[in-house]
């Protein structure tokens, strides 16, 4: 009995997309290739997506959709964080979409985050210059941590093993010190700080500048 080959749609060529990206980089995805997976010709994507760029600003949007809703009636600095770890999350999920997310059009998933991430400072009192300076602060953090991250996991370690035994003989040592001492943390096995928790711990930082900002905008306005 022939098998019944489930219909082209929007959502399925996307997602066969993400999946060429998530495994190849998004250099890996082409219209053949999706083609391919979904197991049709390429021609017959086009009843459904533009173009290739459409493509590509369809996945981005898919992956901002991933990123979690805070929870209704929970205090400001914890919904922000719970919208910030979800991010960091879903981009090393995704380590292609990161670096995309300037060069494609905002989709629904996307405009929805923001505007959620929005929200929080503005349903907390910010004023609308205050939340301004905050969305982006915290967008930059989300971003530039994950995309350190997603560098460090690229790298080849091979290359530096002669720096590394360099800093292990403490040739450093005397002329940067505070470099020395932190390169080796880098070197032992448990370092005690994971890249998530140090994600938290920066980001609970920031949230904490943000409130006394909150704090002192709220006494210039009085």
């Amino acid at each position: 009995m022939a098998q019944t080959r489930l219909p082209v749609t929007r959502q399925r060529v996307l997602k066969a997309a993400l999946e060429l990206a998530d495994e190849g980089g998004v250099e890996a995805v082409s219209m053949r290739k999706v083609a391919e997976e979904l197991g049709v010709k390429a021609m017959s994507l086009y009843n459904h997506v533009a173009n290739k760029d459409d493509v590509l600003d369809g996945m981005v949007d898919a992956t901002y959709a991933e990123i979690a809703a805070p929870t209704p009636g929970a205090a400001w600095q914890a919904q922000v964080r719970e919208i910030a770890v979800s991010a960091h999350e879903v981009f090393l999920r995704h380590p292609w979409a990161a670096g995309l997310q300037t060069s494609v059009k905002p989709g629904p998933g996307r405009l929805r985050y923001g505007d959620r991430l929005l929200g929080c400072f503005r349903d907390a009192g910010f004023s609308k210059e205050l939340t301004y300076h905050a969305y982006h602060i915290i967008e930059s953090y989300i971003l530039g941590y994950t995309s350190q991250v997603l560098a460090y996991r690229a790298v080849d370690t091979d290359q530096f093993e002669d720096v590394a035994a360099r800093f292990t003989r403490g040739d450093f040592a005397k002329e940067f010190p505070h470099f020395t001492e932190h390169a080796l943390q880098h070197m032992e096995p448990d370092p005690g700080q994971d890249d998530v928790n140090a994600y938290e711990l920066g980001l609970d930082m920031i949230l904490s500048g943000l409130e006394g900002e909150r704090e002192a905008d709220g006494h210039r306005a009085d």
